[in-house]
């Protein structure tokens, strides 16, 4: 009744194909996620201190370097000299969002690390947070 199919599959041929492309583990995806969310926080962090410089700000500026540094196997993040400009308790909601991603992050990939320093930065940003905002 029907004419017996003489090619092969799509879905045979893509699944033999597999191998085409390179597949990271999940380990490997979590460490591309957690160094970005830990560069952008370095990113906002360096807004932060030309706007306020603080030896705190340097701290953790570096701290956060250094971690990218390790995610990325040894390769430093880029850094650009950001200009003192903008609002800080805006870059501090900001900062704090951030710094929450990536202790999301590091905690599903049991980055010790990467989890305290995350932490230790959200409780920066909110105590930098309260005078700002009971200001009159």
């Amino acid at each position: 009744m029907y004419e017996p199919i003489r090619t092969k599959s799509v879905h045979s041929t893509m699944a033999g194909t597999s191998s085409d492309f390179p597949h990271r583990s999940r380990e490997e995806e979590l460490d591309i996620q957690l160094a970005g969310h830990l560069a952008a926080l370095l990113a906002v962090t360096d807004e932060l201190r030309a706007l306020t410089p603080s030896a705190d700000l340097d701290a953790a500026a570096e701290r956060l370097a250094a971690q990218v540094a390790r995610l990325r196997g040894g390769r430093a993040p880029l850094r650009a000299a950001p200009a003192a400009a903008g609002d800080p308790a805006a870059l501090h909601r900001r900062a704090h969002a951030l710094a929450g991603r990536a202790l999301v992050v590091a905690a599903s990939r049991a980055d010790t690390a990467a989890a305290i320093l995350a932490a230790e930065c959200m409780d920066a940003h909110t105590s930098a947070l309260q005078p700002l905002t009971t200001a009159p």
